[in-house]
């Protein structure tokens, strides 16, 4: 037998002996609890979203997900904590469009790398933010709401709570000539408080959140920051009917750590795939407030790298320095 043969036949022998294996812990996945890491507080669109995917995932595996909520430093802390979790695919992060797209230009210096950190398994919703100010506030609309912060400049101020709210504040800030002040918070819950309480009049929740609020009264609603009117509140205009140009979505997808074997990262996106099928996960997960958007693997890696591009202009066109 040749030398090349002899390769050959050791090759083949090999993958007999590996396949068999790797389909056997593809199938025998998930076999213990799986923790989804929520890198914002408990009642924001992440912590939603991930709840509501997280008890279909249970039904489907009968398996306990736990939800562990880790906020703090605009994502930061969740991320850095599934990025150096084992890479077994039982420790997930509900990522975002701050964590794994907007924070490496807004941050000089993050504890994880998005790009080499984690493998992209499937985005699941796309939403909007909405723009809303305290009640005291004497604007209506976007418009007055602009007129008025040209006439008392520095009376207002911004509540963030993610990269995402704060991108939304700072383009408008750019294209409507205005200029109101940034107040960081750790939570979206927190900042809303405040902004109810009158000690910062405005916000750019996600939808979800500010709707919540928006109909109780609590806050009033000026607009969303989607390129048009969203069919969730066709109420409220789109910023971009008063700010020609404005325009800011939001994206919520699981991720695993990067070294996790394909075929769980397949299994993984199989599970969630099959969750987003059934409507009243879908509901639950957006509250009606969000769109269901499935996209796995590697075409969402693709998008995971464009939208990186994208928030990168974002920030620079914002004037936004890196902290």
């Amino acid at each position: 037998m040749s030398r090349l043969s002899r390769r050959q036949t050791l090759a083949l022998g090999t993958a007999a002996l590996v396949a068999p294996s790797v389909a056997r812990a593809q199938d025998a996945f998930p076999s213990k609890t799986i923790r989804i890491v929520v890198p914002f507080a408990a009642g924001s669109a992440t912590d939603i979203t991930a709840r509501g995917l997280g008890a279909k995932l249970t039904e489907l595996t009968k398996q306990v997900m736990i939800i562990d909520n880790k906020p703090g430093a605009g994502g930061q802390l969740g991320a850095q904590t599934v990025a150096a979790a084992p890479a077994d695919g039982y420790t997930l992060l509900m990522g975002t469009n701050s964590t794994n797209a907007a924070n490496p230009s807004l941050y000089k210096k993050l504890a994880y790398d998005p790009a080499k950190d984690f493998a992209p398994i499937a985005r699941v919703v796309m939403g909007v933010n909405v723009l809303v100010v305290n009640n005291d506030v004497p604007a209506k609309t976007t418009a007055e709401l602009i007129a008025y912060a040209k006439a008392n400049p520095g009376k207002l101020n911004y509540a963030e709570a993610s990269s995402s709210q704060r991108l939304s504040a700072e383009q408008f800030n750019q294209l409507a000539n205005v200029k109101i002040e940034r107040v960081p918070y750790k939570s979206s819950p927190e900042a809303v408080r405040d902004v109810i309480a009158g000690q910062v009049q405005v916000m750019f929740p996600d939808l979800p959140q500010g709707l919540t609020q928006i109909r109780a009264d609590k806050v009033r609603g000026l607009g969303v920051t989607g390129a048009t009117r969203t069919k969730v509140a066709p109420d409220l205009p789109a910023l971009a009917e008063a700010v020609p140009g404005y325009e800011l979505t939001y994206w919520l997808a699981v991720f695993a750590p990067a070294a996790t074997p394909a075929p769980v990262q397949q299994k993984l996106f199989d599970l969630v795939a099959e969750a987003m099928k059934d409507e009243k996960t879908g509901q639950t997960m957006t509250q009606g407030r969000m769109e269901v958007a499935v996209l796995g693997l590697a075409p969402f890696g693709e998008f995971v790298k464009a939208e990186t591009a994208k928030w990168a202009k974002m920030v620079k066109d914002a004037g936004i320095e890196p902290e």
